[in-house]
């Protein structure tokens, strides 16, 4: 099983991916491992860490690419998701938007204003207004967010086509803190979501797309895994498994229990007593 599906793609801003898994590149033992479980996975998008990254393609530019992560990138042929993890202040972030659209030539971002360090939770006061800039820069811009259903509706309002509202802190692997929070932006929301931190087992994956999420983006979960291929391997089967689950559509909880054989019209010696 994969996370390939042809008759139900998922569709961001209006371009079909084969996939609804998208994968981190951060933190791998080693770039064979990373290349390994890119290609196990087979996911929508791979993000990448722009503050580390661009700093070292601007020195390095014109030369060889030392430490292979670009030329990895291209061998893969997956389409890049460049990140604004790190930034502090919306004009830090539209500044790295920028530098990442010139160095990846994609008008994609996946969006992180970052509001406090030790959590690593979203600036939930500024995080609109950034989104708001970046989308009137032509970006088309995935925010990741917190729960909070208020915060994530104003970004729908201002033009975000899809939002990534996070599961747990980055990095936690705690699953979903919060169901009732995520499961009423499922409700309420009329735009793809995508869980984005927090997940930590692929039955976590495996539950969000059973609440119809559209996606999921995964990184730490993978990476330190003590066989990470292995994982992302198990992370694409959840996806796909919790998707079909949903589009099968569960059976109502009883609160009583109920027989799965039927008694009706059994003979009667089946219920007399010895």
């Amino acid at each position: 099983m994969n996370t390939s599906t042809s008759d139900d793609p998922l569709v961001l801003y209006g371009q079909t991916f084969h996939s609804r898994l998208l994968l981190g590149t951060a933190r791998y033992p080693s770039p064979d491992v990373l290349e390994a479980a890119v290609r196990r996975a087979q996911p929508a998008m791979l993000t990448a860490s722009l503050r580390r990254q661009t700093a070292a393609s601007a020195t390095n530019a014109g030369e060889r690419d030392d430490n292979g992560f670009w030329t990895l990138l291209r061998r893969l042929g997956v389409p890049v998701l460049p990140n604004t993890a790190g930034c502090h202040g919306v004009q830090e972030v539209i500044a790295t938007a920028q530098m990442a659209r010139e160095l990846f030539d994609t008008p994609w971002v996946k969006l992180e204003l970052i509001g406090d360090d030790y959590t690593l939770q979203p600036d939930t006061l500024n995080l609109v207004e950034a989104a708001s800039l970046l989308i009137r820069d032509g970006f088309q811009v995935l925010p990741y967010c917190t729960d909070d259903l208020v915060l994530c509706q104003r970004l729908v309002d201002v033009g975000c086509q899809a939002v990534m509202p996070w599961a747990a802190p980055i990095g936690t692997g705690k699953g979903p803190i919060n169901p009732y929070a995520l499961q009423l932006l499922r409700e309420r929301l009329d735009v793809p979501l995508l869980v984005d931190a927090g997940l930590g087992l692929p039955s976590h994956a495996c539950q969000v797309m059973e609440w119809g999420y559209d996606g999921v983006l995964l990184n730490t979960a993978v990476a330190l895994a003590q066989d990470p291929v292995a994982m992302a391997g198990a992370f694409a089967d959840a996806v796909q498994a919790g998707r079909s689950a949903h589009r099968a559509g569960a059976m109502a909880a009883q609160d009583a229990a109920q027989p799965s054989t039927p008694v009706l019209g059994t003979p009667f010696w089946h219920h007399a007593s010895p």
